[in-house]
């Protein structure tokens, strides 16, 4: 069974920029889909974007045009390049693996890691 480990969180000035790493081990990522989630204090864990194995993402609104999500599968990673930070960014960013990906109600199918904090504030 793949395990993810999230890193590269931070605490980060609103307008700014945080990279996110998402790395596999124990086997390899090839074609599943990956989403990465945030779970902000007192609320909802909500999935922000989903990679499929080819690469194709699907975005949540509010990160559209801010938030890229790619991979590298020969290193068993996926980033989430966070630009123009908002300080409702704020949340733990976790990684998992995701069947549905492009469908109207992607659901994660892995394991939980401890995810990287976020924090946007000035």
């Amino acid at each position: 069974q793949v395990q993810l480990v999230e890193s590269g969180g931070g605490l980060e000035r609103p307008g700014g920029s945080l990279r996110l790493s998402c790395v596999a081990s124990g086997s390899s990522l090839g074609i599943r889909a990956v989403g990465w989630y945030r779970q902000a204090p007192g609320k909802e864990r909500e999935l922000v974007v989903c990679i499929t194995g080819g690469s194709i993402a699907r975005y949540k609104d509010s990160v559209k045009g801010r938030f890229t999500a790619s991979r590298d599968n020969a290193k068993n990673t996926v980033f989430l390049q966070m630009d123009r930070l908002k300080p409702e960014d704020t949340a733990v960013y976790l990684c998992n693996e995701v069947a549905g990906c492009l469908s109207s109600d992607p659901i994660p199918s892995g394991s939980w890691g401890k995810g990287t904090q976020v924090t946007v504030s000035s």
